[in-house]
C-alpha cells in the first residue's frame, strides 16, 4: 500500500484522494449509464446536475459523522484536525446521509420522485463505496483489530494502523467490506430485472450494506465503542435497518400498485 502516488514539486498526490475521486466518478458513471439503459434519460440529466452538490453534501456529512459521532473525544482535543480530511476520517454512512439530504432538496425543488432517483443511484453508490474502501486500505485507516496470529495485514510505518497497534497483523476489515460491496452491487444489478416498487431497491441496498457493516465492525480496531460494546457504525447500521423496514412497510401499503421501480425491459 502507498499513501502517496507521486509528488508534483513538494505537493503530494495522495492515494486516498485519488481513489475517493475515482469512486465518486465511477458511481456517477454507472448511475448515468443505468439511466440510459432504463430509458430514464431525463433523470440521468438531472443526475449530472446533482452530482456536484451531492459530492459536497457527502463530504460534509461524512466528515460530520467521523468527527462528532465516531471520535469526538480525539477531535475535541485536536480541533485543528477537524478539517484535515486528507488524514482520513470520512464516514461512508455520514456521506450517504449528506448525499440523501442534498438529494431530497433537489427532487423537491424540481418535482421529481425521490424513490425513483434513489433506486437508480443504489448500484452505483455501493460500487463507489467498494472503491472507497480501497482508498482506506491505501491510506492505512479503517483498520481492524489484531488477529493474534500470523494472519492479517501488517501496515507500514506512517499509517494510523501502525501507530495504533505497532508490529501486529490486523484483520482486513476494510478489504472484506470492499469485497462485500461488490457482492451487493451484483445483487442489486440482478434485482433490476424484477419489477419492484419504487424505493425497494434503495431500501434493500441499505439493509444489505448495514447488516454486513454491523458484522464487520466486530473486527474493527479504530473506533471507540459504546453501549453493548457497539461502535457508532454499528448503532447507525441498526437504526438504518429498522428505518428501512418501517419505510418498506409504509411503501407497500401506500404506493400504487402500478408505480414500479427500475425495469430494464
Amino acid at each position: 500500500m502507498h499513501q502517496y502516488i507521486a509528488y508534483i514539486g513538494s505537493f503530494p498526490i495522495r492515494s486516498y484522494s485519488l481513489l475517493f475521486a475515482l469512486a465518486f466518478a465511477l458511481g456517477v458513471g454507472v448511475t448515468y449509464t443505468l439511466a440510459k439503459l432504463l430509458k430514464k434519460e431525463e433523470l440521468g440529466e438531472h443526475l449530472l446536475n446533482l452530482a456536484a452538490p451531492m459530492f459536497f453534501g457527502a463530504i460534509i456529512g461524512s466528515r460530520f459523522w467521523a468527527v462528532f459521532l465516531f471520535d469526538w473525544d480525539y477531535y475535541s482535543k485536536h480541533p485543528g484536525e477537524i478539517i484535515a480530511i486528507w488524514h482520513g476520517g470520512l464516514s461512508i454512512q455520514g456521506g450517504i446521509v449528506g448525499a440523501i439530504i442534498v438529494g431530497i432538496w433537489y427532487v423537491r425543488k424540481h418535482g421529481l420522485s425521490f424513490w425513483e432517483l434513489a433506486d437508480l443511484c443504489a448500484p452505483g453508490l455501493i460500487l463507489g463505496q467498494s472503491i472507497g474502501r480501497d482508498a482506506n486500505f491505501m491510506n492505512g485507516d479503517a483498520f481492524g483489530d489484531p488477529t493474534g496470529s500470523n494472519f492479517g495485514i501488517l501496515y507500514p510505518e506512517g499509517t494510523n494502523a501502525r501507530a495504533t497497534f505497532g508490529d501486529q497483523p490486523l484483520w482486513p476489515a476494510e478489504v472484506w467490506e470492499g469485497q462485500m460491496d461488490v457482492i451487493i452491487f451484483a445483487i442489486l444489478f440482478m434485482l433490476l430485472q424484477k419489477r419492484l416498487k419504487r424505493g425497494y431497491l434503495f431500501l434493500i441496498y441499505n439493509i444489505l450494506y448495514s447488516a454486513g457493516r454491523f458484522v464487520l465492525e466486530m473486527l474493527r480496531g479504530d473506533s471507540p465503542r459504546f453501549l453493548f460494546n457497539w461502535t457508532t457504525a454499528q448503532w447507525t447500521a441498526v437504526i438504518v435497518i429498522i428505518l428501512s423496514v418501517i419505510i418498506g412497510v409504509y411503501l407497500h401499503f401506500t404506493q400504487p400498485k402500478e408505480e414500479k421501480g427500475p425495469n430494464p425491459a
